[in-house]
């Protein structure tokens, strides 16, 4: 098969035949009909994730159809379009046994554990847990949009900062989760600010339901800036870029008794950003961290995508070949282009 591999960290990525994967018994190999690019694998490419090891594949946001099952694979056959999220559980660890796939004690993430789906083929493990049925009226690069940025950003919204209609948001940082969460939040009739430096981004998140866009390379102090605007601060306030002044922003720019959700990976040079601890006693706020979401939640998100009250194909800014996207993923720490970038030709 045809794939996108790196021989070292920060080193050129380079298309070339590999060996096809082999399937496991517990696993199915997906041909892979999209695969978004991520500012994760981007992470992963700089060597700052202890589980890529050389050589790689990356690509973790996924859909495609069934090619092979293992001889264990009860749910799944040849033919089936699915999409998968991007941390797999192993269905039998005390985490998975709970419902909590997606920190699984025995992960695998394709493009981080295993190779990834910057390939048109992909093995998944644990296929009978991790697998999900698309819908015929969602296409395969909507799809495979959902699988880090959406569907994360879906679960931190609705099930971990529990958003409620007229909640103010706030979310710092609109590019792929970003923008997915101003629209989550919308959706669920909350009053969202975008918090960004990037007027095009900006933009695009209005475009998502954003009430206001808020520049912070324009305003000496986005917390204050936010407190003023909400007449005490926000409800829900989310870092979906993950740096330290973005954490810093998101916890300081809270109402009492508000909610922090961290998304945005805090890694490389922004590793453990300091925490306003004082400000968390004193206003009683509530920290959450979020991380993926497990394949037996997807049905209420895929719903809510097929009835149309939300569109993800919004924040899909264009598609690119296997061989462009070489070039494009050493560059995502400088967010190029706007929305999210997806491979549909291998």
């Amino acid at each position: 098969m045809r794939a996108a591999v790196f021989e070292s960290y920060q080193g050129e990525l380079h298309v070339q035949q590999v060996a096809d994967p082999r399937v496991r018994p517990d696993s199915a190999v997906i041909q892979v009909d999209a695969c978004g690019i991520c500012r994760s694998d981007w992470h992963g490419w700089m060597g700052h994730d202890s589980d890529v090891q050389l050589p790689h594949v990356p690509g973790h946001e996924l859909a495609g159809v069934v090619a092979e099952v293992g001889n264990d694979v009860t749910r799944w056959k040849c033919g089936d379009r699915v999409t998968v999220p991007f941390c797999c559980g192993c269905g039998s660890c005390g985490q998975c046994l709970a419902g909590h796939q997606h920190i699984c004690d025995n992960y695998m993430q394709p493009g981080f554990t295993a190779w990834g789906a910057f390939a048109e083929l992909v093995e998944i493990r644990y296929a009978d847990v991790n697998l999900v049925a698309l819908p015929e009226s969602i296409d395969s690069v909507t799809a495979a949009s959902l699988g880090c940025r959406f569907a994360t950003s879906f679960r931190a919204v609705i099930h971990q900062g529990k958003v409620n209609a007229g909640d103010v948001v706030v979310v710092h940082g609109c590019g792929g989760v970003g923008l997915s969460a101003v629209m989550i939040a919308a959706a669920a009739g909350a009053r969202v600010i975008a918090v960004d430096i990037n007027d095009e981004r900006l933009s695009l998140a209005k475009d998502c339901g954003a009430d206001l866009a808020l520049n912070a390379a324009h305003v000496d102090d986005v917390p204050a800036a936010v407190v003023d605007i909400t007449a005490g601060g926000a409800s829900l306030s989310i870092d979906a870029l993950g740096s330290h002044q973005t954490c810093a922003n998101s916890i300081l720019c809270l109402r009492k008794r508000g909610r922090h959700v961290q998304i945005g990976l805090t890694l490389g040079t922004e590793v453990n950003p300091p925490i306003s601890m004082s400000t968390v006693v004193a206003k009683e706020l509530e920290l959450y961290g979020s991380h993926g979401m497990q394949a037996l939640e997807y049905a209420p998100m895929l719903q809510m995508i097929e009835t149309g009250k939300l569109q993800p194909r919004k924040l899909i800014g264009g598609t690119v070949s296997l061989s462009e996207a070489c070039q494009i993923l050493p560059r995502m720490n400088d967010f190029p282009g706007r929305g999210v970038t997806v491979i549909n030709r291998f």
